[in-house]
């Protein structure tokens, strides 16, 4: 096994046990704050830091697998189907996700932690497990962005499958409210109806930032790959 596939295998067990930890540990009480209030069997999926985290097991599980039997040559000259869902995941929901959570999380948490993360919840949810959920979740994902390259889908496909996970994830926050007549995040309890849809809206506009910053970020540190590939498709037209 590679160093590569040792520090994928690392990753996913590192965002695994996060998950596994969150789910049977951490326990809020309603009577304490609105945020442990439960909803089913789902107490814990009401939450994106916890989509995310489980994106990012999935996500480095596959980069695992792809190092063991895929490929992660810039161009081969076939691409592995493990190595296709490697690069589309990661383009479309892996990066702008997990910068989209760390980012907002800690904007928020920086302007008024009660609007997020409210104190009460210190002695229930530990450092260590914050920073896996919203720290580690963007130092992995830019690391991975420099140390392997990936092709990325057309924008419209990215952008696309991207919009769809978040009109998801906002019609669930919004069945859970319907159901219980709580908001998920504290932030959407002191905003009005006008205010949460500007709220959604600018959120929206930031996760696609989010998108175009990967694109960016891939042209810089794999340039001259990129350049070569082009090269290479335009000779073989000719």
């Amino acid at each position: 096994m590679g160093s590569m596939a040792v520090l994928y295998a690392f990753l996913a067990v590192h965002f695994w046990f996060g998950c596994y930890y969150d789910w049977n540990y951490v326990k809020i009480p309603q009577e304490e704050h609105s945020m442990g209030s439960s909803f089913g069997k789902t107490e814990k999926l009401k939450f994106l830091t916890f989509w995310n985290a489980l994106l990012q097991g999935v996500f480095f599980t596959i980069c695992f697998l792809n190092d063991v039997i895929g490929s992660n040559e810039p161009n081969p000259k076939k691409t592995p189907f493990i190595r296709r869902i490697k690069d589309l995941l990661f383009t479309s929901l892996a990066f702008p996700l997990s910068m989209f959570v760390g980012l907002t999380f800690w904007a928020l948490f920086t302007i008024d932690r009660e609007l997020v993360f409210p104190k009460v919840l210190d002695k229930y949810f530990p450092v260590w497990l914050n920073h896996i959920m919203h720290t580690n979740i963007m130092i992995f994902v830019i690391l991975e962005m420099i140390i392997s390259y990936r092709t990325y889908p057309s924008r419209k496909t990215g952008v696309s499958i991207l919009s769809i996970f978040m009109l998801t994830y906002l019609i669930w926050i919004h069945v859970i409210y319907h159901y219980t007549g709580i908001w998920v995040y504290p932030v959407l309890t002191v905003l009005n109806a006008p205010m949460r849809l500007v709220f959604f809206v600018v959120l929206l506009f930031l996760i696609l930032l989010m998108y175009l910053l990967g694109e960016k970020m891939n042209k810089i540190f794999w340039s001259n790959q990129i350049k070569a590939i082009e090269t290479n498709k335009k000779k073989k037209k000719h």
